[in-house]
């Protein structure tokens, strides 16, 4: 089951700034485009928690600690 498109229209990194989300279907992720923040989709449910979100280009995990 794919998200809905007007789920991805509505939904915003949750950070103070509340920036667009851009959806990679086949990573399953959503990626803020101010901070470039990655968050991941499990089970089709979009985990937007900035503790769980990855940072460009840092493949470390969740919270892009080690």
């Amino acid at each position: 089951m794919a998200l809905d498109p007007q789920l991805l229209d509505i939904l915003a990194c949750p950070d103070t700034h509340h920036a667009p989300l851009t959806h990679d279907a086949d990573a399953q992720t959503l990626t803020c485009t101010e901070c470039g923040r990655i968050f991941d989709i499990r089970d089709d449910i979009p985990v937007l928690l900035l503790d769980e979100a990855r940072l460009p280009g840092n493949g470390s995990g969740p919270g892009g600690v080690a």
